[in-house]
């Protein structure tokens, strides 16, 4: 959010502090002007740019596709390019992403992600009502583009770090010891800390590398305020840490002091009125000598929190060496968790956190928390489970085998607290998820023995730990066999399959084959795919595995990198608009020749990939089935009413399509969602009960769950994947919690839902 109103009050009030700048002369003049004040050439160095990555992300992906999962190696391409601009122009880029969410920042956090929420929820009504994506105005990041575009830079060469407290403090202390040019963003915090010039990113032009530089010194001349005042002017007009409401009465009489001391109201916009009446008030506070160092002068009438979170909104501010005499640099304090695992692996921990080679570990063992931002799920959509329960399992088992002990103990091991977002779960507390033993032939072993042995059989150790996270240990044969990249992808998918027990054999094909064919195909090829129309239930499987691909990355980190990360990276195994086409044709009875491009060596490959997931599930009581579910026509053939009964899954005209089978009404036009089916009051030690045996797998094998035996199956196989017939339509319910939260219990032993 940065600071509330600043930036908007420069630009349209005091234009004169927004400077147009051009970055290769700017580099130029800093490279000359480091090297007057250098006593060796030796000691001068490229002008560097440090990057708000976060802030960059929605001016990094261009790409015209983003709601099917990520045009992932377009991508790739865009930020090769960027970067190569950068460096012709003779400037050096240091990217920072955000490591952590500060508890102070939570409920911000939260706020935020309750919007981006409703913008999703538009997003899917869209799409299940015209078919195709929704204009910019409803546009969504992809799933997991934060976390992978960090690894993405790494691999191209660039300097990367994850903070490990709030980024935008660490960009300006980076800016601030190294004497960078500038930091690239779009956050007026950066207008606050005295650190380097703050440049904007929207305002970028790459072409002819200009942009606009907010002047911090324009500004202070502008408000009569020194720099130090910067600060609490902040805070007083609302930020991260103090919340606009929270100071609304101190505004609201520095407006009353200014309207008297000033009758003509000063041009411009009320906001920019605010920031004016602010400012003349922080410059009065200060008129006592004995007020000047003080972060919050007494004479700023607060009750005793108030003032408290004053103090602590202006301390967030003030870089290390510009703290008062007596307040120190701020600490951070041991972790419960810290404790469970030694010296050795705490430091291997913070070193591959913030050098952006890790994932999920350091928030785990050094935090005791984990988060997870908006996902592209549909909310109304009661086939498919949200992301986060469906990745809830492995990450227990991730949890175990970095904080449990050889013998699986877990007593006195704290649960970690999970802020996840899904729909249904208010975010008004933390998921308290407990660690569970990663189940192996041998005792689990320890991390020292993981992260720090060598030879051969610590590496077979390491795949066998990684793949068991999964409960997908019995691929482990193809390792070695196929690509790493293949071997991460058919993980997942299986996965995915033991999870969801609506996951068709149609899905499965679809995410399979796209991973397959994925590997020779150009960005340009990919951009020229034809969709005749888009389905939500397939962008929300395409989000679905690129979460997934995050969770393979904190299982790899976890279990000592068994495979390298690149392998895990989606640009390798996975593109949106490339899943949509082949989701679309899998379900409309493709031949798997054509679903394989008709490619021989393809083909071969994708059969014993599928092969491999259908033996592994049998294996646990899980059988595909298939179910057909994408209209015959395209869009561009068919009436808007139509095609929306066909999407339904109903036939032109007619009440029943294939989801009549299973108990449900298709897309939009269910009666009601299942976030409100979750707030339905119910016995929650019924709930409880059917959790356990979800989380313990609900038999005695492979330990994932929703692993359940099915009580029919059919001995009908078609192209090596068992068939299972659909259980009647009044046998398939689901029960919920009362926060809106699945229970996974096996479908035809609940009661039918009302409306079904």
């Amino acid at each position: 959010m940065g600071v509330k109103g600043l930036q908007s009050f420069m630009e349209r009030c005091c234009p004169e502090t927004c400077v147009t700048v051009n970055l290769r002369e700017m580099a130029r003049q800093h490279a000359a002007k480091s090297q007057q004040s250098s006593t060796t050439t030796a000691n001068t160095t490229t002008p560097a740019l440090v990057v708000d990555g976060m802030a960059c992300l929605r001016h990094w992906y261009s790409c015209k596709d983003w709601v099917c999962g990520g045009q992932w190696k377009e991508y790739m391409d865009v930020l090769k390019r960027w970067v190569e601009a950068f460096n012709s122009a003779g400037i050096r880029l240091v990217f920072f992403f955000d490591g952590v969410v500060e508890e102070q920042k939570r409920q911000e956090w939260v706020k935020r992600r309750r919007r981006v929420n409703g913008e999703i929820s538009k997003m899917f009504r869209y799409i299940k009502q015209h078919g195709e994506q929704p204009g910019r105005e409803l546009f969504c990041l992809p799933s997991g583009l934060a976390t992978f575009t960090r690894f993405a830079l790494s691999s191209l060469g660039q300097e990367v770090y994850c903070s490990v407290r709030e980024a935008d403090y660490e960009i300006a202390n980076y800016a601030r010891q190294h004497g960078s040019m500038g930091i690239l963003g779009q956050d007026s915090d950066f207008i606050i800390y005295d650190s380097a010039p703050y440049l904007s990113v929207t305002k970028l032009w790459m072409k002819g590398l200009t942009t606009v530089m907010y002047d911090q010194q324009r500004l202070c001349q502008t408000l009569g305020l020194s720099v130090t005042q910067l600060p609490l002017l902040a805070c007083l007009l609302g930020n991260d840490v103090v919340s606009e409401e929270r100071m609304q009465h101190i505004r609201n009489t520095a407006m009353e002091t200014s309207r008297k001391n000033n009758p003509t109201p000063h041009p411009g916009a009320p906001q920019g009125q605010v920031v004016l009446a602010v400012s003349q008030l922080v410059s009065s506070l200060w008129g006592r000598e004995e007020e000047q160092t003080r972060l919050v002068p007494r004479s700023l009438n607060l009750s005793a929190p108030d003032r408290e979170l004053l103090v602590r909104g202006v301390c967030s501010y003030l870089l290390p060496g510009q703290r008062p005499l007596g307040l120190g640099d701020v600490s951070v304090l041991p972790s419960a968790f810290e404790k469970h695992v030694s010296p050795e692996i705490l430091k291997a921990c913070r070193e591959k956190h913030v050098a952006a080679e890790g994932f999920m570990v350091y928030s785990v063992v050094c935090e005791g928390v984990t988060e997870c931002s908006n996902t592209l799920e549909d909310e109304e959509d009661a086939d498919l489970l949200p992301q986060a329960l469906v990745y809830k399992p492995c990450r227990q088992r991730i949890y175990g085998l970095l904080l449990l002990r050889q013998d699986g103990n877990t007593v006195n091991i704290p649960a970690i607290k999970e802020w996840f977002v899904y729909p249904g779960n208010p975010l008004k507390e933390p998921d308290m998820v407990q660690p569970v033993p990663v189940r192996l032939p041998c005792e689990q072993p320890t991390l020292d023995l993981l992260w720090f042995s060598t030879g051969p059989a610590v590496s077979a150790l390491r795949l066998k730990t990684f793949l068991s996270i999964f409960d997908c240990l019995d691929i482990s044969d193809l390792h070695g066999a196929i690509e790493d990249s293949l071997l991460a992808a058919l993980c997942l998918v299986a996965y995915i399959t033991l999870q969801v027990q609506t996951l068709s054999q149609e899905d499965v094909d679809a995410y399979l084959s796209q991973a397959v064919c994925l590997r020779l195909k150009s960005p340009q090829e990919l951009q020229q795919i034809e969709l005749p129309f888009l389905s939500s239930r397939a962008v929300q499987l395409g989000s679905l595995y690129i979460r997934g691909l995050s969770h393979l990355l904190g299982a790899n980190c976890a279990s000592g990198c068994p495979l390298p990360n690149a392998a895990l990276m989606p640009w390798h195994s996975f593109d949106g608009r490339l899943f949509h086409s082949k989701y679309l044709l899998a379900h409309n009875g493709t031949e798997n020749t054509e679903l394989l491009d008709s490619n021989p060596s393809y083909l071969s490959t994708f059969l014993q990939l599928r092969e491999k997931l259908t033996e592994t599930c049998r294996k646990r009581g899980r059988v595909l089935q298939s179910r057909p579910n994408t209209p015959k026509q395209s869009l561009k053939t068919t009436t808007g009413a139509t095609y929306r009964d066909r999407h339904a899954g109903r036939a032109p005209g007619g009440d029943e399509g294939w989801r009549g089978g299973r108990g449900t009404t298709g897309g939009h036009r269910h009666e009601r969602g299942w976030r409100e089916r979750g707030e339905e009051r119910r016995d929650r030690s019924q709930y409880e009960n059917r959790e356990r045996l979800w989380e313990t797998g609900g038999h005695g094998g492979g330990g994932g769950g929703g692993q359940y035996f099915h009580s029919f199956q059919s001995n009908y196989h078609d192209g090596g994947a068992q068939i299972m017939n659909r259980p009647p339509k009044q046998s398939r319910g689901r029960s919920y919690h009362n926060r809106g939260r699945y229970q996974l219990a096996p479908r035809w032993q609940q009661p039918p839902a009302p409306g079904t």
